[in-house]
This record gives structure tokens, sequence and C-alpha cells, in this order.
């Protein structure tokens, strides 16, 4: 009875803290973009009625994961890694694809947007981790071809804060499904190279690169949006200016309620407020690693570690990117920033974990 009872417990923390956490962003969404989305659109709600909507359909979908058997996703694998592909070819398709910010990264269907580089995440994982399950001779070649080719296709529109996040993604299932990591080693030249390459094909990452090494440098160019969060960050001091009471909200701070949306919250709730905030996050994460010890066979090990490195990845170059340890790059955080896509694979890849909680024996 104690036994059920643990894990029970430890089902409910693993969903409702993701419910939090979204309720939370709800709350500052609307605070971020009222402003904005009234002299946009003349709606000052438009940015919260349309991340409620995505909350609700991303637990729809976190219920349904939990309950889709998680070794089916073998087969759904090759279904979502082809429509992956597909869209993120039919994104960069003048006309099909909406550019906003210099990128073409969002297909319009109408009532909703999507944006398939959130989809790729969720892809690599289901499809990797059922890929590497059996033991296959020469799968370097295969497996870095397909990696290559997924990186390339999301840095053309330019999204190199998600290559990353897929590559590395990509790397530590390989790592971690017991392949050979010398193979791994071969590939710091060409990483290196592949990044000298994309600096020089386009002049703006390098100038992100400058305004990390020196947030000085052009405080009203491209420095700008890190000193407004260095701003925002330091006006919050331990305890914050109260609910409401943030000025970078007022059109100061570039994607307030998107990439930096931590930046707000630190300012009225302080130092503590983060904190509190991040610690919610610890406690998510630890469930994710504890699942990952006891998970009951390969395929769901490998799901639960990529699950495991993908919210990481997210969360750490997301606030690392705030405070200054890491070059912005348009990562949103989890289950607090705006946007759809991104919800409702992060609420997909709860639901798998989940499945997998309820096949462990206890």
């Amino acid at each position: 009875m104690k036994k059920i009872f643990i894990r029970n417990k430890f089902f409910a923390q693993l969903a409702t803290i993701p419910i939090i956490l979204s309720l939370i962003g709800l709350i500052f969404i609307f605070e971020a973009s009222a402003i904005r989305a009234a002299s946009s659109f003349g709606d000052s709600f438009h940015y919260l009625k349309y991340q409620a909507i995505w909350l609700f359909v991303g637990i729809f979908v976190m219920i349904f994961f939990s309950f889709f058997d998680y070794k089916k996703l073998y087969f759904f694998s090759f279904i979502s890694l082809g429509v992956t592909i597909l869209l993120m070819m039919i994104v960069l398709i003048p006309g099909i694809g909406l550019q906003a910010g210099g990128a073409r990264r969002w297909i319009d269907f109408g009532f909703f947007n999507v944006q398939p580089t959130e989809l790729a995440k969720f892809s690599i994982i289901i499809y990797l981790s059922s890929w590497f399950i059996n033991k296959e001779k020469r799968r370097f070649l295969s497996f870095i071809t397909l990696v290559g080719f997924l990186t390339f296709l999301i840095i053309l529109q330019p999204d190199m804060g998600t290559a990353i996040i897929v590559f590395i993604l990509s790397l530590i299932l390989y790592y971690l499904a017991g392949m050979n990591i010398i193979n791994l080693f071969l590939l710091v030249p060409v990483a290196f190279g592949g990044f000298y390459l994309l600096i020089k094909a386009a002049p703006y990452r390098l100038n992100r690169l400058l305004a990390f090494f020196n947030p000085k440098i052009d405080p009203q160019g491209i420095t700008y949006h890190i000193n407004q969060i260095y701003i925002s960050l330091s006006q919050g001091e331990l305890f914050g200016q109260g609910f409401g009471s943030s000025r970078q909200k007022y059109l100061f701070l570039p994607e307030a309620h998107t990439d930096s949306i931590f930046a707000i919250i630190a300012e009225e709730y302080g130092f503590m407020g983060a904190l509190i905030l991040i610690a919610l996050y610890f406690v998510f994460i630890y469930k994710i690693y504890h699942l990952v010890r006891v998970a009951p066979d390969k395929l769901s090990k490998l799901l639960a570690v990529g699950v495991f490195a993908f919210f990481n990845l997210q969360i750490i170059i997301n606030l690392a990117g705030m405070v200054g340890l890491f070059p912005l790059t348009g990562v949103p955080l989890p289950f607090l920033s705006y946007g759809g896509s991104n919800l409702l694979i992060s609420f997909a890849l709860v639901g798998i974990l989940l499945n997998i909680e309820k096949r462990v024996r206890v």
C-alpha cells in the first residue's frame, strides 16, 4: 500500500508541475504582452486567449500519450519524422512559410500556426530511441547523415537554438544507447568547421557572439536586448517590484512574453521569486531523472533520457542566456514562454513519461 501511494504521488507531481508552470506562464504572458497585443491587434487579451487554448489542447495531448503505449511509438516515430521533414521543407517555401524577425519558421493553417522545428525535437527523440533499441553495424554514417540533414533544414530557417538542441539531443541518445564514443570525437572538428561557416554565411551570428562577450559595445543596437534583460533582473533585486509593477514590459524588453519572460518574472518577484521558479523546474527534472533510473526496458529508458535532455537543454540555454552565461538563441522556457508548438510538444513528452511510469514495477 505504501509503495502504491509513493507511486501515485510521483505520478501526480510529474503531471501537475507542468500544469502549475503553465498557469503561472498564462499570468505573465498576459502581463508582458497586454500592451503589445492592444497596439497590434486591438485586444490586450490576444496572446492570453491563444495560450489558454494551447494549454487546454496540451493537457489533452498529455492525457492521450499517457494512455498511448510507448512501445507503439516505434511505428509512430517513422510517421512523425517523415511529417517533420516534410513540414520543415514546406516552411522554407516563400508564400507558405511565415516570416518574422528575419526567420521563416511558421506555417499558417488559418486558425493556428505551426512551428515545424518544435516538432523536430519530439520526432528526433522518439525516432532515435526506437532506432537504437537494437544493435546495428555501420550505424554511425546513417545516424550522422540523418542528424546533419535535420540540422541543416533547421539552420536554413534560421533557428540556431533549435539546431543546437536537436544536435545535442541526438549525440546524447547515440552515446547512451551504447554506441562507439570514438565516433563522436570525430565530430568535434566537423562541428567547429560548421560553426565557422555559419558565422561567415550570416554576420548577425557574429554580432550575437560579440554582444555575448561585450554587452556594452552597442547598447542601442546588437546588445540592446541583453541590456534590457539585465535592467529587468537588476530592478527585481531580492524580492522584486511587486506583481504587475514591471516597467520593462512597456515595450522596452524585446520578446517579453516569449523567450525573455523569465526577466519579467524576476523583475516583479526578484531573486527569491526566480529561485522558487527554478526550484519547481529542479523538482520536475529530478522526477524525470528518477524515472530514467527505474525505466523497465531499453526503449523506455532511451525515451526518458531524451525527454530529460530535452527539458534540461531548454531550461539551461534559456536561463543561461538571461544571465549572460550563453548567447541569446531564441529558445523558449518550457511551459512559461508563449508559443503553442513548444507547449504541445512539452506536454506530449510529459504524457510519454506518464505512460512509462505506469509500467514501472514497484
